[in-house]
């Protein structure tokens, strides 16, 4: 499980930043703050700040050449999280919701869903 401590105020957009450096990832490859910045469209200092934590937390690790690597923990709440996003986009495409929207409220929903709720609908859905 988590070893939030510091990190514990930022949960869910540290969430947010672990799963985009784990799809950026599956993408490219190796990836940089930089490229963080551009997926999600925060200011630099934003994802700096946002990378100290992760780093205090143990969640990221960057090398001498400003490349991030996921931790074990990390790359937990990384496939967590995007495990949750897929079913719960598919689940409300299934149900008619246009694929943006689906996309987007999956993302806001995926943070707060207990596991329980989520183990549900993840039967429900057959994944």
């Amino acid at each position: 499980m988590y070893k939030w401590g510091v990190f514990m105020r930022l949960q869910e957009s540290g969430e947010m930043y672990i799963e985009s450096i784990y799809v950026l990832n599956k993408k490219m490859g190796n990836v940089r703050s930089i490229d963080v910045c551009e997926y999600l469209g925060y200011s630099k200092p934003s994802v700096s700040r946002a990378m100290s934590l992760l780093k205090k937390g143990g969640f990221v690790i960057m090398d001498s050449d400003g490349y991030l690597t996921l931790t074990d923990a990390g790359r937990e709440v990384a496939e967590k999280m995007y495990q949750r996003h897929t079913v719960l986009s598919e689940l409300l495409m299934r149900l008619g919701v246009s694929e943006e929207t689906a996309v987007e409220d999956a993302c806001k929903i995926e943070h707060h869903i207990s596991d329980e709720s989520f183990n549900a609908i993840k039967k429900y859905v057959g994944k």
